[in-house]
């Protein structure tokens, strides 16, 4: 790779440092009763709430439908992603520092992996929270889940639920397309390369 590539790769090895001081995803829910909103942020250690009460006041509503308290204590997912983070930025590094392709192509393989693993495993999260209700709840509808989306907004009862990226999860987005970049010039550089020999 040429030291242009590298230091992409370098670059968006480092903005994955972010992840540490912001979070990954918001959930934001509104209703009548609740014009201000209830939020929580999801970062890759902990969940907590927008403000100071308002995880407390999800977990109490949510009680009234029958889901689970949302507790980042009992998410075994939140103890290994940093570990995860961190290890995705030291191989990232390496891969910048040793140039070679195809170390540049397995560090994004399993940067990829490592990406829709985590979107999959938030989905999962998601539905056993909104389907797995407790059936003496105070509210029990037949048939009714509450899911929020993963990307995007949901009604749920008199609850408008939206899901979205936060500014961590803006920052991986950006790595990850610079981590796109460096393979496309590789792949450019390899093939003008080739070219040029033959």
């Amino acid at each position: 790779m040429k030291m242009s590539t590298r230091a992409v790769v370098a670059i968006s090895s480092l903005l994955l440092a972010g992840l540490f001081v912001l979070p990954l995803w918001h959930v934001q829910l509104t209703a009548p009763q609740y014009p201000e909103g209830l939020g929580m942020y999801i970062r890759i250690n902990t969940v907590q709430g927008a403000t100071d009460t308002d995880l407390n006041n999800i977990n109490n509503l949510n009680h009234y439908i029958g889901m689970k308290r949302i507790d980042p204590d009992a998410i075994p997912e939140l103890r290994f992603m940093p570990w995860i983070v961190g290890a995705l930025i030291v191989a990232g590094l390496a891969a910048a520092a040793i140039g070679r392709k195809r170390v540049l192509y397995a560090w994004m393989g399993a940067f990829m992996a490592i990406a829709l693993a985590g979107l999959a495993d938030f989905w999962r999260w998601e539905y056993d929270y909104g389907h797995n209700l407790d059936p003496s709840a105070i509210i029990n509808i037949p048939g009714m889940s509450y899911q929020p989306p993963l990307i995007g907004a949901r009604q749920l009862l008199n609850f408008r639920a939206v899901s979205l990226p936060a500014t961590g999860g803006i920052v991986a987005g950006v790595s990850f397309l610079l981590g796109l970049f460096a393979v496309v010039l590789t792949v450019r550089q390899s093939r003008a390369l080739r070219a040029a020999t033959v």
